[in-house]
C-alpha cells in the first residue's frame, strides 16, 4: 500500500487538516541511513512534517527544507520536500543511541536537543528563498513545528507526528496530521479542535490499527461538514545525480579542484540523502577544471 497524503476542508472555510500516512517512506530512509531508533524517530518524524509542507506548496517545484539543529547527540536533522511531497533527509549521527524516557518512549528530544534553532526554508522558484527561524520548543519536532507555524505565519496549529520502530529498527507504523484554524473561525471552533485533540489516540496507533490518513481527518473534522481536496501519494526519492555532484566540483572553484587533482588525482562525493557514491579520476576532474576556468 502507497503512503498517502489526504488533505480537507471544512465546508465553512473554518479549519484545514492535512494527515499523512509515512510509514513506507521512513522505512526507506532506514533502509538507507541504518539508523538507531531514536535516530530512525527523529528523521521520520521531521520526513513526515515535510511531506505535510510540502503539500501546501503552490508549485510542484516549489520546496521546503527543516532544518533542526538543538545542539544535541544526533547532530543536525534535515528533511526536505518538493511540492509533489517527494521527500529525502539525514541526520549527522545516524548511530546515536539514548536510554529510554522514563515512560518509555524513544527521548527523540534529548537526541536532537532543546537549545537551538528550527530553519524552515522555502524555496518558490523565486530570486531569493524565503527563510523562517525559530527557536526550539523540546526538539521532539512536532511541538516545535508547532512554534513555527505560530511564530512565521501566525494561524493556530496543531502539529502531532509519530513513528513506531519495531525491534528489528524497521518502522511498524509512521504519520502525522497538522489542523490549522484559518481566518473567521469561530470561539467555538477553538474549542471542539482543543478537545478533540486532547481525545485523539496517538497518529501511530490510528494507523497501526488499519485506519488511514482519511479516517483520521474524519476523527478530526467530526461533526463538520468535510470538502476534500485529491490525495497525494508521499513517497521518499533522491534526485542526486552525477551531473548535480559535477556542478559541486565545479562550485569549488579553480583553485580548490586544480589542488584536488594535484593532491589526490582523484575524487569521491557521497550524497548526504541517498549515500551513492560518485567517483571522479584525474582525466575527469581536469575537465571539469577546463569548465571551472
Amino acid at each position: 500500500m502507497k503512503d498517502n497524503i489526504t488533505s480537507a476542508i471544512t465546508h465553512d472555510g473554518s479549519i484545514r487538516v492535512i494527515a499523512a500516512d509515512t510509514t513506507g517512506l521512513c522505512n526507506r530512509a532506514q533502509e538507507l541511513h541504518r539508523m538507531s531508533p531514536v535516530c530512525c524517530a527523529a528523521l521520520g518524524r521531521a520526513l513526515t512534517g515535510a511531506a505535510i509542507l510540502g503539500r501546501m506548496l503552490k508549485g510542484y517545484d516549489d520546496s521546503v527544507t527543516l532544518q533542526f539543529n538543538g545542539g544535541g547527540p544526533i547532530g543536525r536533522v534535515v528533511a526536505v520536500s518538493d511540492g509533489r511531497s517527494n521527500v529525502k533527509g539525514y541526520v549527522d549521527n545516524p548511530l546515536v543511541d539514548l536510554p529510554l524516557r522514563p515512560d518509555g518512549k524513544l527521548d527523540v528530544g534529548g537526541a536532537v536537543g532543546r537549545f537551538g534553532m528550527l530553519s524552515v526554508i522555502k524555496d518558490l522558484n523565486m530570486k531569493e528563498p524565503y527563510v523562517g527561524q525559530t527557536p526550539l520548543v523540546s526538539g521532539e519536532i512536532a511541538e516545535d513545528l508547532t512554534r513555527y507555524f505560530a511564530d512565521s505565519e501566525q494561524l493556530p496549529t496543531a502539529v502531532a507526528l509519530g513513528v513506531l520502530v519495531d525491534r528489528d529498527y524497521s518502522v511498524k507504523a509512521a504519520g502525522g496530521f497538522v489542523i490549522q484554524l484559518l481566518p473567521g473561525a469561530a470561539d467555538e471552533d477553538i474549542d471542539r479542535v482543543e478537545k478533540v485533540i486532547s481525545e485523539i489516540p496517538a497518529v501511530t496507533q490510528m494507523l497501526s490499527s488499519g485506519e488511514t490518513p482519511r479516517d483520521i481527518v474524519e476523527r478530526l473534522l467530526a461533526g463538520y461538514e468535510i470538502d476534500y481536496f485529491e490525495d497525494m501519494e508521499t513517497k521518499y526519492l533522491c534526485d542526486c545525480s552525477r551531473e548535480r555532484m559535477e556542478r559541486a566540483l565545479i562550485s569549488v572553484g579553480e583553485k580548490e579542484l586544480r589542488k584536488l587533482i594535484e593532491e589526490d588525482g582523484k575524487a569521491e562525493l557521497c550524497c548526504h540523502f541517498c549515500n551513492n557514491k560518485y567517483e571522479f579520476d584525474r582525466p575527469q576532474l581536469e575537465a571539469l577544471l577546463e569548465q571551472a576556468k
